[in-house]
C-alpha cells in the first residue's frame, strides 16, 4: 500500500500545486519557462502515475475487503462511469452546453468516476485510489469554480451540434474502454 500511497500524494499533489498555491505555481513558471515548467511537471505526475499502478497492482496481492457492494451497485457504477466519459468529452469538444454549465466538466467527471467506483468496490486499495481522487476532484471543483466567479470568468454558450458531438465522442470512448481496455489495462472486465 505504500507506493500505492506515495504515487497518489506525488500525483494528485502536483495537480493541487495550482489550486492551493497558484502564486507559487506562477514563480515557477515565470523562472523556468512555461514549456519546461509543463516538462517537469509531466515527468512528476507522470512518475506518481506509474507508482499508482505499480501499489495497486501490488495491493491486489494482498487484498483487505472493507465493505461488499451488491452487485446493483456495480451496474450503477457503470453508469456514473458513461456520464463521466460524456463530460470528459465535454472538456475538450468544443461549443458544447456542458463545458458551458459546468466549466470544469473534467474534474466533475472525475467526482463521478471516483464515487462510481467507491459505491461498487469495497477494497481497501480501491478505497484509497478512488477516495483520494474523490477528495481531490471535490476540493478542484469547488476551488476552480469559486476562481471562475471571481474572476468574472464565463464560457461561450454551447451549441446542439457541440452537444451531439459531445456525446457521441463520450458514449464510444466510454464503450471502447469498458467493453475492450478496462480488462486488459485493469485487469477486471466490467461486462464479463
Amino acid at each position: 500500500m505504500t507506493i500505492l500511497i506515495f504515487g497518489l500524494l506525488i500525483f494528485l499533489g502536483m495537480h493541487c500545486v495550482g489550486l492551493f498555491a497558484p502564486a507559487w505555481r506562477q514563480r515557477r513558471v515565470a523562472r523556468l519557462g512555461v514549456g519546461a515548467w509543463k516538462g517537469l511537471f509531466s515527468l512528476i505526475a507522470l512518475a506518481g502515475f506509474v507508482l499508482i499502478i505499480w501499489g495497486f497492482q501490488r495491493a491486489r496481492l494482498d487484498p483487505v475487503l472493507l465493505y461488499a457492494s451488491p452487485a446493483w451497485l456495480g451496474h450503477l457504477n457503470a453508469l456514473f462511469t458513461l456520464v463521466g466519459f460524456i463530460l470528459l468529452a465535454a472538456a475538450y469538444v468544443p461549443g458544447n452546453r456542458l463545458k458551458a454549465k459546468i466549466g470544469h466538466p473534467m474534474v466533475a467527471g472525475v467526482k463521478i468516476w471516483a464515487l462510481g467506483h467507491l459505491l461498487a468496490v469495497g477494497f481497501l486499495r480501491d478505497v484509497l485510489l478512488f477516495g483520494a481522487f474523490l477528495a481531490w476532484a471535490i476540493a478542484a471543483f469547488a476551488i476552480l469554480r469559486r476562481r471562475d466567479r471571481a474572476s468574472g470568468v464565463t464560457y461561450p454558450p454551447g451549441t446542439l451540434k457541440g452537444d451531439v458531438i459531445t456525446l457521441v465522442v463520450g458514449v464510444v470512448a466510454w464503450g471502447l474502454f469498458a467493453f475492450w481496455l478496462h480488462g486488459p489495462l485493469i485487469g477486471v472486465r466490467p461486462f464479463g
